[in-house]
């Protein structure tokens, strides 16, 4: 049986961590998985636990943080290769940066035979300042020669990595979208949002929008906020603004909020007097968007937003910015209204069009779970991996 070494960034919460779980426990019998991820960062949610259901004990490399340290990097590059010569992989798989970066390091000097890189959201654009992208852009085309395939998550990021960034050739790359439990989405929907709405304090008549996700600079919060108050100070509905989720970037964001005189609070039991509730990281998602009436993005780049792709199985209309992946994850003028990227007005009137119609609303809805079914459910995952695996081994 083959053995596959499988190295993830860190356990928190996200698609590369549903990815990960996915894959280590469906693969088998198959193949047999070890799985490590780093140490989860203090303003992150902890997703061990997406591993932990599944009947897994994930693995911890200490050493391994998400910040550039190169003392603690190089013990973490020593304890891969150190697990390597251990396990003897026959592949070894990474997600994510700096997994990607000492776990195919660690594998090419260690001459295992498969070298695999799954980019999810990448730090090639949008995150750093153009000196430091540069310096990411060249130590990813070295580690790509050393990689024996490189997957990317959409037809975007692989038009990306090849044209735009130049990291390898286009054959070099293997598209394979992301995988996820999506049918809780479409169960006892009524009942969760029931429950929500009653938790929170929202009314019937009130609509209620959501932007989800980690609470840091590339999610453009900033844009999202000043929309919300454009929009409130125009429509002619009610609105509950939900954010979802922390991160780096929280007391920015709140102290933004406070600046735009947008009435907020964190506490719950004081959401029905205020604009915007900040709920900090909510494992039941499905309920979350069975809650809620919109689910909104604002990002400066992306992957593969699992946002969206809960939204839609949860048949919820999306407003969004279109970078990265997001046309390929949504249907444009169908599941989604897309703005270019940080164009304020047009994602604002985009929102506000969405709010004030319950027709449009519903429109947007209709296709939603149509959409993503199929083409991102964990099972298309696991055998786009495994048939992938298969073909690396026999060359």
């Amino acid at each position: 049986m083959p053995k596959v070494l499988r190295i993830i960034n860190r356990f928190n919460l996200g698609g590369p961590t549903y990815n990960a779980a996915y894959l280590s426990k469906f693969l088998a019998p198959e193949f047999e998985t070890l799985l490590y991820g780093g140490t989860i960062d203090k303003t992150e949610g902890d997703a061990t636990y997406i591993v932990r259901n599944l009947g897994l004990e994930p693995l911890i490399i200490p050493e391994m943080h998400r910040a550039l340290n190169p003392c603690l990097d190089y013990k973490a590059y020593n304890k891969i290769k150190k697990i390597i010569s251990e396990f003897k992989p026959d592949i070894v798989h990474t997600h994510a940066s700096k997994a990607g970066a000492l776990g195919r390091l660690a594998a090419y000097h260690s001459g295992v035979p498969v070298i695999v890189h799954t980019f999810h959201g990448h730090v090639l654009d949008k995150y750093f300042s153009s000196f430091s992208s540069a310096f990411y852009i060249n130590v990813e085309r070295y580690l790509a020669k050393r990689s024996t395939k490189i997957i990317a998550i959409s037809e975007n990021q692989k038009n990306d990595l090849a044209l735009k960034f130049k990291i390898c050739p286009q054959a070099k790359i293997e598209i394979i979208p992301l995988g996820f439990d999506l049918d809780k989405f479409q169960e006892n929907i009524d009942v969760k949002r029931k429950n929500f709405r009653k938790e929170f304090q929202i009314s019937d008549d009130e609509v209620a929008i959501a932007i989800i996700g980690r609470l840091v600079p590339v999610k453009n919060h900033e844009l999202f906020l000043r929309a919300i108050k454009d929009i409130s100070e125009r429509t002619s509905k009610k609105i509950r603004i939900f954010v979802v989720g922390d991160g780096e970037s929280k007391n920015d964001i709140l102290s933004k909020t406070a600046e735009l005189n947008l009435s907020y609070t964190e506490d719950k039991s004081a959401s029905k007097n205020h604009l915007i509730t900040f709920t900090s990281w909510i494992k039941e998602i499905d309920t979350v968007v069975a809650g809620i009436d919109i689910v909104a993005l604002t990002s400066l780049n992306e992957g593969t937003p699992v946002s969206l792709i809960e939204a839609q199985a949860g048949g919820k209309p999306v407003v969004s910015t279109n970078v990265g992946g997001i046309e390929n994850v949504v249907i444009p003028g169908e599941t989604a209204l897309l703005s270019e990227n940080d164009d304020r007005m047009a994602f604002t009137e985009n929102l506000l069009k969405v709010i004030e119609s319950d027709e449009l609303r519903h429109y947007l809805s209709e296709k939603g779970w149509d959409n993503v079914k199929g083409k991102f459910h964990f099972m298309r995952l696991v055998n786009d991996t495994k048939n992938l695996y298969s073909r690396l081994l026999k060359q």
